[in-house]
């Protein structure tokens, strides 16, 4: 993996950017065949629960 895509994958861990792609990892090993929220749904249910249960972040 070259040094610029090594970095923009960092880039992306930190912004969360990984967090539908893990989710739907998680899924698929721990709830095969079992319905999986949409893209959209799940960034809304996140953006959501962050409302709901504020926890230590920067904004």
């Amino acid at each position: 993996m070259s040094r610029l895509r090594a970095f923009w994958e960092f880039v992306r861990e930190l912004a969360g950017e990984r967090d539908y792609e893990r989710y739907l990892e998680h899924c698929a090993a721990h709830h095969p065949g079992e319905p999986v929220m949409s893209e959209r749904v799940f960034w809304r249910e996140r953006t959501d629960r962050q409302d709901r249960e504020p926890s230590a972040r920067c904004c």
